[in-house]
């Protein structure tokens, strides 16, 4: 499943604690972040267990564009974490959005 960026920004401001996994390489998270926790898709499966208590949380995964978000949630789905999205358009959709309401809100 996905989630549109407007969806994760209201879920976020009720859910500030939601948990965010970026799962792109090391250097694209210094390029820019969403301050999620970066485990990159690579290393997803030995570093799943970090994440075991939050089997039944309602978690948030992105990547630059969506595709690797997409094959994260596919594999925590299968590890049995229940609540698993895949941000739409990832990180570029996040930043674009960010953008717009920074230039509505001036």
């Amino acid at each position: 499943m996905e989630i549109e960026v407007a969806e994760l920004k209201s879920h976020l401001e009720e859910y500030p604690d939601c948990l965010i996994i970026d799962v792109r390489e090391p250097h694209e998270y210094e390029e820019t972040n969403m301050g999620g926790k970066l485990i990159p898709l690579a290393t997803l499966l030995d570093r799943l267990p970090e994440l075991d208590a939050y089997k039944n949380d309602y978690i948030v995964v992105h990547c630059r564009s969506g595709k690797r978000s997409l094959a994260a949630c596919d594999v925590m789905r299968t590890m049995g974490f229940s609540q698993v999205f895949s941000l739409k358009g990832g990180i570029l959709a996040w930043n674009e959005f960010q953008s717009q309401t920074s230039n509505i809100n001036r």
